[in-house]
């Protein structure tokens, strides 16, 4: 295991252990929003990212750091690490058990490594560039598995998770497009964690995925880990990006990013 995985698991499994440690039992006090009243932050997000950062920073303080939750930090080192404390915050401030903390580490435009940890469940997805994507249950054996991808082709037997921003305005253009996309797929289905829905993609129990307005800390760390289970992520120009990410596995992707694009994402 190179240095930097081992470091982000390290991180990541620090995080859902302070999460874990400090959720109540009741619903969660929110600190502030952000890009709407349903944009949530609590004390908790911003308590665990200051962990992750510190710890991470501490083995290596001349990288950079990008957080949903802080200040971002240039560094000279060329590794930059990108962070959501936790992704699914609305989920866990409503005791719905599907929030992930996921890290990345990445040169350039390059991700290098991942972590997912899957809070409520216990399990943990990392891969690093090259090397597969695998998911460790730790309330079971505890080992290692390898990840595969999904493997349907048809557009109209697949199962397709997505997500709505918290901007009014883009959440009605986006309901339209779902309307549109969901009589030409098995099923839509919308679970909050766009990092947990890249590990559901990756492990096949979703068969692509379509969603707009990802920050990069929504969209890297489950990003890679998709991809090196063999999905492959696209969007405009052929890079998935804020504007739009689309998601299947290689016999799928053409279909299915048309379409998206029929649809009107």
């Amino acid at each position: 295991m190179n240095d930097l995985l081992a470091l982000a698991r390290k991180a990541a499994a620090s995080a859902a252990e302070h999460i874990r440690a400090r959720r109540p039992t009741g619903l969660v006090e929110v600190a502030k929003t952000k890009s709407s009243q349903t944009d949530l932050v609590t004390e908790i997000d911003i308590s665990c990212e200051k962990l992750i950062r510190e710890l991470i920073l501490g083995e290596r303080p001349t990288d950079g750091f990008i957080g949903e939750e802080g200040q971002d930090l240039v560094g000279p080192s060329g590794v930059e690490w990108v962070v959501d404390p936790i992704d699914g915050t609305v989920n866990f401030v409503h005791q719905l058990p599907r929030y992930a903390v996921a890290i990345a580490a990445c040169r350039g435009d390059e991700t290098e490594v991942a972590v997912v940890v899957d809070v409520a469940n216990h399990i943990e997805f990392y891969a690093s560039k090259g090397q597969g994507a695998w998911r460790v249950d730790w309330s079971a054996d505890g080992e290692p598995a390898r990840l595969r991808g999904p493997a349907q082709t048809q557009t109209e037997l697949m199962l397709v998770a997505t997500g709505f921003n918290y901007v009014r305005e883009v959440r009605q253009r986006q309901a339209l497009a779902v309307a549109k996309l969901l009589p030409r797929v098995a099923d839509i289905r919308r679970f909050g964690s766009a990092a947990l829905d890249l590990t559901d993609l990756a492990q096949g129990r979703l068969d692509a995925y379509v969603e707009q307005g990802l920050k990069p800390w929504d969209l890297i760390p489950g990003g890679l880990i998709a991809t090196e289970a063999g999905v492959v992520l696209t969007g405009p120009g052929g890079r998935p990006s804020e504007r739009l990410v689309v998601a299947a596995n290689a016999a799928g992707i053409n279909r299915f990013e048309t379409l998206v694009e029929e649809c009107g994402f």
